[in-house]
């Protein structure tokens, strides 16, 4: 089984950047606990701050992993391009935040990549990344 994660802006500076929302463990060691905790699937990782190599890196992997966990950070509000592209794969997309958007700014509470995803977790801090994957896990079964 192979999963991507795939993150956007600023999710570069999770540890640091507003730990009262986003916690204050960095994403590489929180990867490394969560490939430890999964070793017979392979979970790769990508992030970038700009939005086409975001879409550049799901094309590449969206037709071989066998899913693909999206934080997209502040693209999920506005990012048609990222919407059509994961119409365009075959690899089922999940869409992942670490607050609750819902309960954030109002321009947090639409998302343009829900319609196209196979599910959306939010709000429960960086184990949200483990739920989705356990739901990606759960439907290969």
């Amino acid at each position: 089984m192979r999963i991507e994660i795939i993150n956007g802006p600023n999710l570069n500076l999770l540890g640091t950047r507003e730990p009262e929302v986003y916690g204050q463990q960095c994403f590489d060691d929180y990867l490394d606990k969560l490939r430890k905790q999964y070793p017979d699937v392979t979970i790769g990782y990508f992030q970038s701050n700009v939005e086409g190599e975001l879409i550049n890196h799901m094309q590449q992997v969206g037709f071989d992993a066998d899913g693909i966990v999206l934080n997209a950070g502040a693209y999920t509000h506005t990012s048609v391009a990222l919407h059509d592209c994961i119409r365009a794969i075959t690899a089922p997309v999940v869409e992942v935040h670490i607050s609750n958007v819902h309960t954030r700014e109002h321009f947090r509470h639409r998302s343009l990549i829900s319609a196209v995803c196979r599910g959306v977790i939010c709000g429960f801090g960086l184990d949200s990344y483990r739920l989705a994957l356990e739901a990606l896990l759960a439907e290969k079964k």
